[in-house]
Order: C-alpha cells, then structure tokens, then sequence
C-alpha cells in the first residue's frame, strides 16, 4: 500500500526522484498516466492490469467511456527506475501535470500521483475544508474502533 506525502524536483531531464518507500512495490517497470485533478497517476503492473481489465469491461458505445478511456491509455507509458531510483516523465506527461521543478509525490492506496507543487497546495487548501463532508458522504464505518 502506498501512503505519505514526499517533496522532490524534476531536474532539467525529466527525472523525479522516486521515494524509496514506494520503489520496492511499484517494481521494475510500472505505468505512469495522466490522472485526474492534473497529476499522474503511477501505478504498479498488477494493479494496472486489474484497472486495464476493469476498462475494457465499458460498454464502447458510450461516448463516456470512449472519451476516459481514450484520455487514460492515450497519455499510458511503461517506465522504469534508473540506479539513483529516478522515473524519465516523457514530456507530455509533464506538460499535463505543469510538473516544472518542485513536486509532491503522494502515496493514494493502490497508486502513487504526482502533482506540480503548486497544484497540490491549491488543491489541499481548496479541498481540505470539506474533507469532513466528504467523509461522511462515502465513509460507512466507525472511525473509533
């Protein structure tokens, strides 16, 4: 499971600094991809696979489906950790995300994102006051066990 919050910069190549905590689970190769919100989404292969399954399983006939579909696996590329544990984000990739020097590299469960370090401040003051609203609307279990 992938959890916490990592500040990095992408260098003047491309590269980001994975977190080690994140290295051994994501494994040798692992997908990186536009997200929502902005960031990357980078997912492990198993857990990318489980996700590609779920998509194919859309009904094609619908122009939602195509649409998230096509955004999802057009912007999909396979990637690997070089020796110092950095990732290549092709160019397009970083464009989507604005990811220009500082980034915030969080751990979300079953994936990691990758998030332009002011679109994450943005987001995190934007959303951090409904936070509780959110929680109650989704979460359906006693926090106080």
């Amino acid at each position: 499971m992938f959890m916490g919050e990592y500040r990095h910069s992408v260098d003047d190549k491309g590269r980001l600094i994975v977190p080690s905590r994140f290295r051994e689970e994501l494994g040798e190769t692992f997908v990186v991809t536009r997200g929502l919100d902005h960031c990357l989404f980078v997912y492990p292969m198993p857990e990318w696979e489980r996700l590609e399954q779920k998509m194919k399983a859309l009904p094609f006939t619908k122009a939602d489906a195509r649409a998230f579909t096509r955004f999802f696996f057009s912007g999909a590329t396979v990637a690997e950790l070089d020796k110092q544990g950095r990732v290549n984000i092709p160019g397009n990739l970083r464009e989507f995300a604005k990811l220009v020097k500082d980034c915030v590299v969080i751990g979300v469960s079953n994936r990691v994102e990758i998030w332009s370090r002011e679109a994450w401040e943005v987001y995190y003051e934007t959303s951090g006051d409904s936070f509780n609203e959110i929680a109650e609307k989704l979460v359906d279990f006693d926090l106080d066990l």
